[in-house]
């Protein structure tokens, strides 16, 4: 590692154009190449999914994703008085794309689909497809029935399965979390170029890692949550393998040395630390196979495989940033920063880190009975 970081040191140039040639090579390869990622999940060798399979085989209709319409009054007169409302959302939801068939509640022959005091009952819906194939069309249009329906002493409400997610989608708060993870950062380090380090780290590893999941896609199967799990974990490690480093190289020049025996000395240090997490989280991850679940097992790989670039990049990309920088990145003499990365000092008052370490260590048992 210490030989790794002094060659980076020297081809930092090349180091940083291979790693952007890669990520650009993916991103094109993903717009080409880019498969489609799977809504529906099985779990081979359970009772339930054998049931499912035997109802796709025999009762196909019935192997599809469900949903309830309510229907309550609110003026706590019968449902039945309501009659004509009933049936005409059942006959408009029946014609929606992918539905099987609606029961009207109000039918004599379907016992138990409304309350002991006729105030609310339920029509159910099966559609002819699975979960994941579900369409916004579908979905929207029971939306948009049970709002237009509502009125005067009656609401209808939507439900069930046909309304839920089968995946979970990226939002705005992997966003936030990254924004956060900055502003920490920068309070830490005083100053955001340091700050930045960790941040640019792990948006080049989860980049790769989820420009390959999505070209794999093409070849396999893979669930549409793997990548969300990927980047998730990608950003998690991305930003702390990254931190071993630059932190120690921080304090390497707070305390006087060179640049390049700085950056090879941190990898050589802080590296290891990173390739043993590395390495155990990535066992742990692939532990995933023992349980023997398709879609588990793919999310499993598909996330090692993120925090294995993650290791790679805090070990190539990021000291080759490091060196690029430079001096730029030493603390100025007497500065918080410089005070906060340099060792401390013996004859020097304690820094609230040694006065912590004190109070732990005073009374052990205590302290390990508090966190237990």
């Amino acid at each position: 590692l210490y030989r790794l970081g002094r060659a980076i040191v020297r081809l930092r140039k090349l180091v940083l154009a291979a790693w952007a040639a890669l990520l650009v090579l993916l991103i094109a390869a993903t717009a080409v190449l880019g498969g489609t990622l799977q809504d529906d999940f099985t779990i081979p060798g359970t009772e339930s999914q054998r049931g499912l399979d035997v109802l796709g085989q025999r009762f196909d209709m019935l192997a599809g994703a469900s949903a309830q319409i309510v229907f309550a009054t609110t003026d706590g007169t019968p449902v039945a008085d309501h009659a004509d409302t009933v049936q005409r959302v059942t006959q408009e939801a029946a014609e929606l794309p992918d539905v099987a068939f609606v029961q009207n509640p109000l039918d004599p022959d379907l016992p138990g689909e409304v309350s002991d005091d006729g105030t609310v009952a339920i029509a159910q819906l099966q559609a002819d497809v699975g979960l994941g194939d579900v369409t916004d069309e579908l979905r929207e249009g029971l939306l948009d029935l049970a709002e237009r329906e509502t009125g005067e002493g009656l609401d209808v409400i939507v439900g069930g399965a046909i309304l839920g997610l089968s995946s979970v989608p990226l939002s705005p708060t992997e966003i936030l979390g990254v924004v956060l993870a900055l502003v920490v950062l920068a309070v830490t380090f005083r100053g955001l170029l340091a700050a930045g380090m960790p941040i640019l780290t792990a948006l080049i590893g989860t980049g790769v890692a989820t420009c390959a999941i999505l070209i794999v896609a093409r070849w396999t199967e893979i669930s549409a949550t793997t990548p969300t799990l990927s980047i998730m974990l990608g950003l998690a490690v991305g930003i702390d393998y990254a931190l071993f480093i630059l932190s120690r190289h921080r304090g390497n020049l707070a305390q006087g040395m060179a640049v390049e025996e700085s950056i090879a000395r941190s990898v050589a240090t802080a590296g290891s630390a990173v390739v043993f997490a590395g390495a155990t989280v990535i066992i742990a991850l692939l532990g995933l196979f023992i349980v023997d679940i398709p879609f588990l097992t793919g999310m499993g790989v598909a996330a090692a495989g993120a925090v294995a670039i993650a290791v790679l990049v805090a070990l190539t990309f990021l000291p080759a940033v490091l060196a690029m920088l430079g001096e730029r990145l030493r603390p100025a003499a007497g500065s918080a920063a410089a005070r906060l990365a340099a060792p401390a000092d013996p004859d020097g008052p304690p820094r609230m880190s040694q006065r912590w370490i004190h109070l732990v260590l005073r009374r052990p048992w205590v302290t390990i009975g508090a966190v237990v």
